[in-house]
């Protein structure tokens, strides 16, 4: 029978410790339990459920943030064109009886308003056009710089020219259809948000906010989101702004002697214009409450990450203080084991068994 050596037990006791050693000088260095899911068994089914769970929730996150900065460009567009819409809106309120110096500017104001209610229509952000639709690579409105001399507006303008005879109400009528037009030439609204089958057809952008729950938040420039646009309207804020701005800036200031006809046609323009405040007020407002929604939403995903990362870290990780205490501990027992291996190595076998 062969005989093991005190020396050797000695050996074989030291590796162990120096092992123990390695593995808890690694774990107070990185503070995990092991690098693969062998060293955390029987939780590692779970540990894979947890890290998968908080990452469809960063990634439902990052969608949020950026759904929110989209939402707040387009809050401050929203804002700038309502201004515009109220600032003509006072415009007509103060025309009758006016001079002819003061029409004439409010004219020349307009042609200018147009031009920025396109831009603000084109506004973009991360590169993206925020009321194109699904089409955000390309403007809602290709020739924003030019919209005045837009088949819509050159067809108000022929229809304000013929303004007089009691025809009024004849002229408003043509100034909707014009406003209303999606006819290639006539709208100045991209082809694909003019297309019954692609633009005017498609649901509003929306963003996936958490599992099974998708959030609608986008808004077209040619048609309302979820207002309802009321009195003399063409069914659309935008279209209500631009026609009026055009109707304003095809009137002849000689046109303020037509009497009833000049009231009456100024009174439509203020009436539209009142119905496209009221109506971006609701998108507005609408939109806020979407932007609440989001918010409440990422503050759900951030609390329930907590709560989950407290559960993987209770799998995967040590207790640094006990993991400390027993480095101590098996450092101290190697230095007794060494000392040990010393006193052995000096014997002799007589004087092991004496």
């Amino acid at each position: 029978m062969s005989m093991i050596g005190p020396s050797r037990w000695a050996d074989a006791g030291a590796a162990m410790l120096r092992s123990r050693l390695d593995t808890l000088n690694r774990q107070v260095s990185d503070g995990r339990k092991g690098p693969g899911y062998g060293d955390i068994a029987p939780e590692a089914r779970r540990a894979i459920d947890l890290r998968a769970d908080m990452a469809r929730r960063e990634v439902w996150q990052g969608t949020i943030d950026r759904t929110l900065a989209r939402t707040d460009v387009t809050q401050k567009a929203l804002g700038r064109l309502s201004d515009i819409a109220t600032q003509f809106y006072q415009e007509t309120i103060r025309m009758d009886g006016v001079s002819d110096v003061r029409i004439a500017a409010v004219a020349a104001q307009a042609r200018a308003a147009m031009a920025e209610v396109a831009t603000l229509m084109n506004e973009r952000h991360a590169g993206e056009y925020l009321f194109s639709g699904s089409d955000s690579a390309n403007p809602p409105i290709p020739d924003p710089a030019n919209i005045a001399t837009a088949g819509f507006a050159t067809d108000i303008a022929a229809a304000v020219a013929g303004l007089g005879g009691g025809n009024a109400a004849a002229v408003a009528a043509a100034t909707l259809a014009a406003a209303q037009s999606d006819a290639a030439g006539t709208t100045p609204f991209s082809a694909f948000l003019s297309d019954p089958a692609q633009g005017l057809a498609e649901p509003r952008r929306s963003v996936p906010a958490a599992e099974g729950d998708r959030v609608e938040y986008g808004i077209l420039a040619n048609r309302n989101a979820v207002a309802t646009s009321e009195g003399e309207t063409t069914g659309s804020w935008s279209r209500d702004i631009l026609r009026g701005l055009a109707t304003l800036a095809a009137i002849d200031p000689a046109q303020a002697q037509l009497g009833t006809d000049f009231v009456d046609l100024v009174a439509t323009v203020r009436d539209g214009f009142r119905s496209a405040i009221d109506s971006i007020g609701e998108e507005r407002g609408a939109l806020g409450a979407v932007e609440q929604r989001l918010e409440a939403t990422k503050r759900r995903h951030d609390e329930v990450s907590v709560a989950l990362t407290a559960q993987l870290v209770q799998i995967e990780e040590v207790d640094m203080a006990d993991t400390i205490s027993q480095l101590r501990a098996t450092q101290t027992q190697l230095e007794a084991s060494y000392r040990a291996i010393s006193s052995l190595s000096g014997l002799t076998l007589t004087r092991f068994l004496a």
